[in-house]
Order: structure tokens, then C-alpha cells, then sequence
């Protein structure tokens, strides 16, 4: 345990330090989230004052466990009967905009040269979570810090980027009525804190509503994993789906990660009223925690090195992302309803 905290210990407690900083300007500007500035401040720190090989084993722990730790406690959050509120539409609606998501996104990522793992944790980004989904599949594929850190940020930085632009969309299209406007805002937004701040900017309804969407987007993430355990993804050059792929890898020998089992695990416990409200507040506000100070762990592996090679492609790669979503979105809500 001494040898543990010794070596551990100094990158954890930068990254803990980053994201209480990071929470506390959140607070200043709420709509942007403490995510994007935990991620920031990390990469400014990690290539600054803060570019020390003693912070190296700490801040790998802390991207890696804390996140697996996070996804389990939010199932303690979730109630899978959510799922069956909207109905067939809702789940239609989800599942199409979910897989043209994924599909548009590795597209248009190897289209502008981006590797199979880092088109894929894109995907998954935009799709389902953000930063989450991104976390939750990382393992599954095998990627690298290096894209799991420019993934999330360009993932972020597109979700803000939404929370502006689809109040204003749905006023014009849908003249903010509720169900529609929720499927649009919970559809496509990225992370859950950048839902409930753009459905707060359309209000009523909208806000429950929108989260339910969300809600269901997040227990699909299981879903994603397990169709993304059966890719080939270690060759850029070859094909997505190979016969075995999985097994050569060595992911479906593995099964589903722990972390997934557990998330879904919890979630069914919730749903089964087997978790006292206050042990859900608690995992919830425990969660929260971990992902904020594994985001500023995943900033500080970072370098200004590789957002100088990739960041404007990436950036681009995300608002493409993001105007296809909008798109998808508009169709299917015609479709659906």
C-alpha cells in the first residue's frame, strides 16, 4: 500500500487539485461544464509547470480506474424502466440516430485519415455519453491515451457547441414543443450535463423529457460495447468486420468488460427499488467525482505535440459529426413522430 500511494499518489492529488479548480469555474459558467475545463487545465498543466515523469503512474491510474469506477456507480443512478416511457417510437427513434451516428462518424473519420479506434471512440462519443461512452469503449478497443484525450475534447467541445445551437433549432423547426424538441436535445447532445443545459434553455417539459432520451442512449452504451468487441480494429488498412476479429483480439474471449456488468448490474438493482435513495444520491455525486478527476488525469497525458497535429482535422472532424446528427435528427423525428 506504501509503495502504491508513493507511486500513485502525487499524480492523483495534481489531477484531484485540477478538477476542484476546474468544478469551481463551472460554477462561473455552468453551460459549458467542469468536464471540458478539467480536460483543459489538465493539458495546460501537462505541458507546462506539470510535465514531470512523477506524475506519470498517477495520472494513468487515475484516467483508467477512476473512469471504470464512475461507469459502475452511474447504473446505481439509472432506472431501466425509463427505457419504456416513450414508448417504440422512443426506442426506434434512439437506436436509428444512434447507429447513423456511429456509422457517419467512422466515415467521415477515415475519410480524413483517422485511425479505426480513434473514428470508433468518436463514434461512441457523439452517440451515446460523451466522455462515458468514450471511456466505456476505450478498454473494449485498445486505444490509445493519446486519442482517448483528443477524442473527448473535440466530443466536449462539440456539446457546447449543441447546447447553443439546438434551442435555437428546435424554436424554428418545432416551436419548442415538448416532445419533439426533447428528442432533438436528448438525441444528439453529448453528455448529460450539456442536455439538461440546453433543454434548460428551451424549459417547461423539455428538461425531463430530454433526460429520458439521454437516459436510454446511456443504457444502449452496452450495446455499443459489445458490437464494438467484435470489430477488427488493429489494422487500419483492413476491413471493420473480420470472421474471429473478436476472438484474436482477445476481447470476446474476455466477454463484456466488469465495468459494463456492473453498471448494468446496478442499474437493475435500481430499477428493483434494492438501492436506498441516499445510496443512489451518493453514487451519483461519487461518480460525478471520479469522472471529473479522470478527465483532468486524461488532459495531463495530452500533449500540445499531438493537438498541433491533429487538433484543427479533429475539430473539424467533430463539427462534421455534430452537422450529421442534426440532420439524422430532423428526418427521424419526422419518421417517428
Amino acid at each position: 500500500m506504501k509503495n502504491f500511494i508513493v507511486k500513485n499518489g502525487p499524480g492523483f492529488l495534481v489531477c484531484l487539485v485540477i478538477a476542484a479548480i476546474a468544478q469551481g469555474i463551472a460554477r462561473l459558467a455552468p453551460a459549458v461544464g467542469a468536464a471540458l475545463f478539467a480536460i483543459g487545465l489538465g493539458i495546460v498543466c501537462g505541458n507546462t509547470f506539470l510535465n514531470k515523469p512523477c506524475f506519470d503512474a498517477g495520472t494513468k491510474f487515475s484516467e483508467r480506474n477512476l473512469l471504470e469506477y464512475s461507469i459502475v456507480l452511474t447504473g446505481a443512478t439509472l432506472l431501466l424502466g425509463d427505457i419504456l416511457a416513450l414508448g417504440l417510437p422512443g426506442l426506434g427513434f434512439i437506436a436509428c440516430q444512434m447507429g447513423l451516428t456511429i456509422l457517419a462518424a467512422y466515415w467521415i473519420g477515415r475519410k480524413l485519415g483517422f485511425g479505426k479506434k480513434f473514428s470508433l471512440l468518436m463514434g461512441a462519443g457523439n452517440a451515446v455519453c460523451g466522455s462515458s461512452a468514450i471511456a466505456t469503449v476505450s478498454p473494449v478497443i485498445k486505444a490509445e491515451s493519446k486519442d482517448k484525450g483528443i477524442s473527448i475534447t473535440v466530443v466536449n467541445v462539440t456539446g457546447t457547441f449543441m447546447i447553443l445551437a439546438l434551442p435555437l433549432i428546435t424554436g424554428l423547426v418545432y416551436g419548442h414543443e415538448s416532445l419533439r424538441s426533447s428528442a432533438m436535445i436528448g438525441g444528439i447532445t453529448q453528455s448529460i450535463g450539456q442536455v439538461i443545459a440546453a433543454a434548460q434553455l428551451v424549459g417547461g417539459e423539455v428538461v425531463q423529457t430530454a433526460t429520458i432520451f439521454k437516459i436510454i442512449r446511456i443504457v444502449f452504451i452496452v450495446l455499443v460495447a459489445l458490437a464494438f468487441s467484435r470489430m477488427s480494429v488493429e489494422k487500419n488498412d483492413g476491413p471493420l468486420f473480420e470472421r474471429g476479429a473478436g476472438a484474436a483480439a482477445g476481447k470476446v474471449k474476455a466477454g463484456v468488460p466488469w465495468f459494463i456488468v456492473g453498471f448494468f448490474i446496478f442499474a437493475a438493482a435500481n430499477t428493483l427499488h434494492l438501492v436506498p435513495a441516499p445510496v443512489g444520491a451518493a453514487a451519483k455525486a461519487v461518480s460525478q467525482q471520479f469522472e471529473i478527476i479522470a478527465l483532468a488525469a486524461i488532459g495531463m497525458r495530452v500533449k500540445f505535440r499531438d493537438l498541433a497535429a491533429e487538433g484543427p482535422k479533429a475539430l473539424l472532424y467533430g463539427l462534421s459529426v455534430g452537422g450529421c446528427q442534426i440532420l439524422f435528427a430532423l428526418a427521424l423525428i419526422a419518421l417517428f413522430w
